[in-house]
């Protein structure tokens, strides 16, 4: 097993005097992949708003490379090696080359121009269309864009909300292979979806519904004791 580079124990959240997380946790190993699996309103998006700091949780400890940063600032686990890609992913109103730079913006100039170049090899897309703002680009295009965003600092963990809202299944794919190719790179990935197609990612999963834990294995090990199904309230795997 490798060792954890993320922990999130006993997390408790919400937002005004809603809860919405009780007693949520997870790890994340060294080049390990965790999906965070599933259905609307089952506390995904409010579980890693609160693993990046945008929310503050009420009870829990989150642990990152080593350091307690349970009451770090959001910019503190970004610059520790933490990076977030919301759903929505880019800023729309920005060039893609604004975009990648702000999500950069803690990285030396210099290993962020080399960054860069690295990110425009993988995108080629991209490449040709630096000046072009984000809002102008297909859906897919923009989420290309986000991801790039997302590793522009060099991460050693990208957290990520449905990346595949509102893409084709070919888009999707495309992601997929996308995540694949960084996963060889050693990063580590956290990745909250209802999208099953993800579980081919998947080193390890995480069911989260009505804000709990349900069940944390293997993908394998999740479809012999039919965790699916009960995340999904009888959807067949």
């Amino acid at each position: 097993m490798p060792a954890d580079i993320f922990s999130a124990t006993n997390l408790h959240a919400g937002y005004g005097k809603v809860q919405v997380l009780w007693g949520a946790g997870l790890t994340v190993g060294q080049a390990q992949t965790v999906v965070l699996l599933g259905a609307n309103g089952a506390g995904k998006t409010t579980l890693i708003k609160t693993i990046m700091g945008l929310i503050p949780s009420w009870q829990g400890k989150i642990v990152f490379d080593g350091r307690d940063l349970t009451r770090a600032r959001t910019d503190k686990r970004v610059r520790a090696g933490m990076s977030y890609m919301s759903e929505i992913g880019c800023f729309p109103g920005l060039s893609v080359e604004e975009n990648i730079r702000i999500g950069g913006q803690f990285t030396s100039p210099e290993r962020l121009r080399q960054r860069m170049a690295e990110l425009y090899e993988v995108f080629p897309a991209m490449a040709s269309r630096k000046k072009a703002l984000a809002s102008s680009l297909s859906g897919g295009q923009r989420k290309m864009v986000g991801i790039a965003k997302a590793l522009a600092g060099d991460p050693k963990l990208l957290v990520m909300d449905e990346p595949s809202a509102g893409l084709s299944p070919l888009f999707v794919q495309e992601v997929m292979q996308v995540l694949a190719k960084f996963r060889q790179t050693g990063l580590s990935l956290l990745i909250a979806e209802q999208n099953v197609k993800f579980l081919e990612l998947a080193d390890h999963v995480v069911t989260l519904s009505g804000g709990r834990v349900g069940f944390s294995g293997t993908v394998e090990a999740m479809h012999a004791d039919d965790a699916l199904r009960r995340a999904y309230f009888g959807l067949k795997g």
